[in-house]
C-alpha cells in the first residue's frame, strides 16, 4: 500500500523560498515521483517529476530555473525546493507516485498528466503574497 504525506507548506512573501517534503511508504525506490499543484478554480497542473534514481528530471515551463525537485531514497522522502516565489505560485501542492519508467513518457511528450500517476498525497498549501 502506497501512502504519501506532504509537509512544509506555508506563507511567504514574493521573492522568498520554501521547501516542501513528501514522506512515502511503499516501494519508493521503484517509483517515479512528481509534484503537481492546483490553484482555486483551476485544473491540477504538473510542476516537476523525477525518475527513481534521479537520472531524469522534468520541469514545467512556469517553474523552470526557480524550483528544484530531489529525492532521498534512503529516507523515502521527495522534496521540492522553491526559490524566487511569485504570487502565481500560490496553490495546494500535491506529491504523486508513478511507474518506474514514467519519466521516459513525460520527457517524450514534454508534458505531465494527472493520469500518469497512481497514488497521491492530501496536499500542502503554499501561499505567496506580493
Amino acid at each position: 500500500q502506497v501512502r504519501l504525506v506532504e509537509s512544509g507548506g506555508g506563507s511567504v512573501q514574493a521573492g522568498g523560498s520554501l521547501r516542501i517534503s513528501c514522506k512515502v511508504t511503499g516501494n519508493f525506490y521503484a517509483y517515479s515521483m512528481a509534484w503537481f499543484r492546483q490553484a482555486p478554480g483551476k485544473e491540477r497542473e504538473g510542476v516537476a517529476a523525477i525518475s527513481p534514481r534521479s537520472d531524469f528530471i522534468f520541469y514545467s515551463e512556469p517553474v523552470k530555473g526557480r524550483f528544484t525537485i530531489s529525492r532521498d531514497n534512503d529516507k523515502n522522502i521527495l522534496y521540492l525546493q522553491m526559490d524566487t516565489l511569485k504570487p502565481e505560485d500560490t496553490a495546494t501542492y500535491y506529491c504523486a507516485a508513478g511507474g518506474t519508467f514514467m519519466l521516459t513518457t513525460i520527457r517524450a511528450r514534454e508534458e505531465m498528466k494527472v493520469d500518469d500517476f497512481f497514488a497521491w498525497g492530501q496536499g500542502t498549501q503554499v501561499t505567496v503574497s506580493s
